[in-house]
């Protein structure tokens, strides 16, 4: 059963993992090697919403040895961020959109994140990079939205976040504002009234997109955070990773799903999970996924229903895993995958591990 009794402490370390029961003191050899590539960090929120360490919450969070395995087709930069990168700090990879990484800090550390290998390693985006970025943007009249992301934007101060909204607000070609995060539901204390009213203040108007994956994330306190947001009138949508023996079961997805939209958010996007280093063990296969994806169809009303994505290696963009960009290839688990230009990429899936599809 969840525990969803207080606590007030950050888990960081092995040391604090075991002490919580997560991991196993015979484990820390593997598990040292994890932590020296990739961070760890889970919430007091996220570790009440924990049962088991492999239940679907923890197998996000809690490191797992099988990070130590990469495959060959996996990558230090899954999506091309650094290919569409005119300064520091900024992805132009579509022509009317820009992501700016405003922090590289994150109140969890995911261990299927596609930013694996910088998320953390350092704090907000230095001053002068944020100016030039700035700059870039006022510059560019094609850019029409702002997707603020990171690492997770709402780490930041409010003053500092604040600071960065305005000053985008000034820029007249801007007329969307997009921030992704997930601290509503891991970090919810953090969404106050007063961020609520000033995030609610800003022109234009701000939405939120919502990283959760599983309907345990969703703790009284994530709902009433949630709940704060949309009811100053900020709109808000969801983003899910479909991840292997966490959500890629139709009856996850639906309940995930229900409870959003019960909540007046949004579902988007379920993104095909990236080929980030070591996350080979969370991957499902394309098939597996599109099966999920008529079955959920069926279950439910459009309002539910999120956009199955792929966001093609090496910076060519996100595609719908539709019949329009995806068609089988030779052999099984080959894909042909046609990005927005038209061009044709090869997509291999993973052989399953035993205990995925």
């Amino acid at each position: 059963m969840t525990d969803h009794s207080p606590r007030t402490r950050t888990l960081t370390r092995l040391d604090d993992l075991e002490a919580e029961g997560l991991t196993l003191a015979e484990a820390r050899p593997d598990l040292q090697a994890v932590a020296a590539e990739f961070r760890i960090r889970v919430t007091p929120e996220m570790r009440g919403a924990i049962a088991t360490p492999a239940d679907p919450v923890g197998a996000q969070f809690v490191p797992n040895a099988a990070e130590l395995v990469t495959r060959p087709e996996e990558l230090v930069d899954p999506i091309g961020d650094d290919a569409h990168s005119p300064v520091p700090g900024l992805t132009h990879r579509y022509p009317d959109r820009v992501i700016l990484h405003i922090t590289k800090t994150c109140d969890v550390y995911c261990r299927f994140c596609f930013r694996r290998e910088t998320v953390g390693e350092s704090g907000p985006l230095p001053q002068d990079q944020l100016d030039a970025a700035l700059s870039y943007i006022a510059t560019t009249p094609a850019v029409r939205e702002v997707i603020l992301t990171g690492g997770d934007p709402l780490t930041l101060s409010q003053r500092r976040l604040s600071e960065v909204l305005m000053r985008l607000g000034e820029i007249t070609h801007v007329d969307q504002i997009r921030l992704h995060t997930r601290v509503p539901v891991v970090a919810p204390e953090r969404i106050t009234p007063d961020l609520c009213q000033t995030l609610s203040a800003m022109r234009p108007a701000v939405w939120m997109v919502l990283h959760t994956n599983h309907a345990q994330e969703l703790t009284p306190n994530a709902r009433a955070a949630i709940a704060r947001l949309v009811d100053h009138g900020i709109p808000m949508l969801s983003q899910s990773v479909l991840l292997a023996g966490i959500n890629d079961d139709v009856d996850s997805l639906e309940t995930l799903m229900r409870a959003l939209t019960a909540l007046r958010v949004k579902p988007y996007y379920l993104h095909h999970c990236d080929l980030a280093r070591g996350t080979s063990h969370f991957r499902t296969t394309i098939s597996h996924g599109r099966t999920l994806m008529t079955e959920l169809r069926r279950r439910v009303s459009g309002t539910m229903v999120p956009t199955y994505v792929l966001d093609i290696p090496g910076g060519r963009g996100k595609i719908a895993l539709n019949t329009d960009h995806v068609a089988p290839g030779a052999r099984a688990g080959h894909w042909r995958i046609t990005d927005r230009f038209g061009q044709i990429h090869d997509y291999e899936d993973p052989i399953p591990h035993p205990e995925t599809r």
